[in-house]
């Protein structure tokens, strides 16, 4: 019965695709249906049950019939006889790729189990360079892994919820995915720290209740007020999922201190009325000025654009105010997933042409990628450079750089450009001159001084710089 109602479920979601898309889906469905039938879950339930759910989750991201379909799928060549030729003479090559992209390296060309998961991570981790789908899969299967995952051995609710923190959770915040990140991050939690969880959701299941009549009120205040100045809008209330909440209390910040626990997310039509809006906010609840971020015309590194001002809400508590258009709703929400729900042409196409012109990570993975040759290599690298607490600081024309934790000076020249770290020979951040071996710090103001007469970067500068970039620029020079 349970597969009857979830099949009707994306056939519902799905109910906008054209006929020949929707029987596509129903194909791969039927395919998927068969080739699994004779397999269960360790929940006991049909197996079919898995790629169904993951299916429905790409279908609420809108996703393309072909990813629905691999997503139906991604477990068939590895589970099942079914060979990827076969999938693209039943499907398209495009489907073939996708379920051949989130399908893990046979056992047997591995000597250890170890070294399978290490070429495994790195396969999902790059592929996102040649098609970012094959990610979002990923995604989508580990998500619904993860709400299932009470049928495992409490050891591999461990391991599943230590790799989901410190691959998919990275992965997710890289693509702008905020709402998979944050449930991955409450799930992880649940089961690699159990009685903080617990306390952590009774004080957040506390505030949600003790802010609800502060919420409401400002909800109700600032609706009427974008009514009365005909700003079309929608506003939401949000409170700081659990997860991030146990990173502040572990960091020693108390409930009331914590200036975005609660929030308001007010989304109008267009740029103009969101400043507008950022006026009428501050007219009616003052604010702390050193809590507002314009991320709209400077977007953070995954593009993500709102406004954040941090007020005095009613009984006077902080709230957060976020104020966007929809369409940046949607992105804050969904990432790069949400060009689906845009209605624009060639999504797909467009997904990768931004992944590779905008966002800074990119380069820096594709770079990794061809470095390291070694699988665990490459994982330790991605984890140290990527997968870690990061810095962000500004140019002298105040765009923003991502760098990882512990970059210096020499690391931020060589992200600008190679022959702005070649010929470098100091370094002034914040108006202060400082060694070039320095350790940069978030919101730091960078600029590097040059000289047409300098010798160009010693060999001791690879021993103080983080990124893979830097590195192999400083080696290229001193081949030379």
């Amino acid at each position: 019965m349970e597969v009857e109602v979830l099949k009707q479920e994306l056939l519902n979601n799905s109910s906008n695709y054209n006929e020949e898309d929707i029987n596509e889906i129903l194909k791969a469905y039927e395919l998927a249906n068969d080739l699994h039938s004779s397999q269960k879950r360790q929940s006991g339930e049909p197996y079919i049950i898995h790629p169904l759910s993951v299916a429905i989750i790409l279908s609420e991201m809108k996703a393309d019939k072909d990813t629905i379909c691999a997503g139906l799928l991604h477990d068939t060549l590895e589970d099942t006889e079914i060979t990827k030729e076969e999938l693209i003479h039943e499907f398209n090559p495009n489907v073939a790729n996708l379920v051949d992209g989130v399908t893990k390296i046979s056992k047997l060309n591995f000597s250890s189990k170890q070294d399978r998961n290490y070429a495994n991570t790195r396969k999902i981790i790059s592929s996102i360079t040649e098609d970012v789908r094959i990610v979002i899969i990923k995604l989508a299967d580990r998500l619904h892994n993860m709400r299932t995952l009470e049928y495992k051995s409490e050891f591999k609710q461990k391991e599943n919820s230590l790799e989901t923190m410190e691959v998919f959770v990275p992965l997710a915040y890289y693509i702008g995915a905020y709402r998979i990140k944050s449930e991955l991050e409450d799930l992880s939690l649940q089961y690699l720290k159990p009685d903080e969880y617990k306390r952590t959701e009774e004080l957040h299941r506390k505030v949600e209740e003790d802010s609800k009549h502060c919420l409401t009120e400002m909800l109700i205040n600032i609706q009427e007020l974008l009514d009365n100045e005909q700003i079309p809008n929608q506003i939401k209330t949000r409170t700081k999922n659990i997860y991030g909440l146990y990173k502040k209390l572990s960091g020693g910040h108390k409930p009331e201190d914590i200036h975005d626990l609660l929030s308001l997310k007010i989304m109008v039509d267009d740029i103009t009325n969101c400043y507008r809006t950022l006026g009428i906010v501050h007219s009616q609840y003052n604010p702390i000025n050193s809590k507002f971020k314009d991320y709209i015309y400077n977007p953070k590194t995954n593009m993500y654009r709102s406004l954040h001002t941090t007020v005095f809400g009613e009984d006077d508590r902080l709230v957060q105010t976020q104020i966007r258009t929809f369409d940046m709703d949607d992105v804050a929400s969904f990432g790069l997933t949400s060009y689906w729900n845009q209605n624009m042409d060639n999504p797909r196409e467009k997904m990768q042409e931004d992944l590779k012109e905008k966002y800074q990570f990119f380069k820096s993975l594709a770079e990794i990628n061809t470095t390291f040759g070694d699988n665990q290599e490459f994982i330790m690298q991605v984890k140290q450079e990527l997968f870690t607490d990061k810095i962000y600081v500004y140019t002298t024309k105040g765009d923003i750089i991502e760098l990882p934790k512990g970059s210096t000076p020499i690391d931020f020249a060589y992200r600008i450009h190679t022959d702005i770290g070649n010929s470098m020979i100091g370094a002034i951040v914040n108006d202060d001159k400082v060694s070039i071996y320095d350790e940069l710090h978030n919101k730091d103001r960078v600029r590097i001084i040059t000289s047409e007469f300098s010798m160009g970067p010693g060999r001791d500068w690879i021993e103080n710089t983080k990124t893979t970039h830097a590195r192999r620029k400083i080696k290229e020079f001193n081949k030379k």
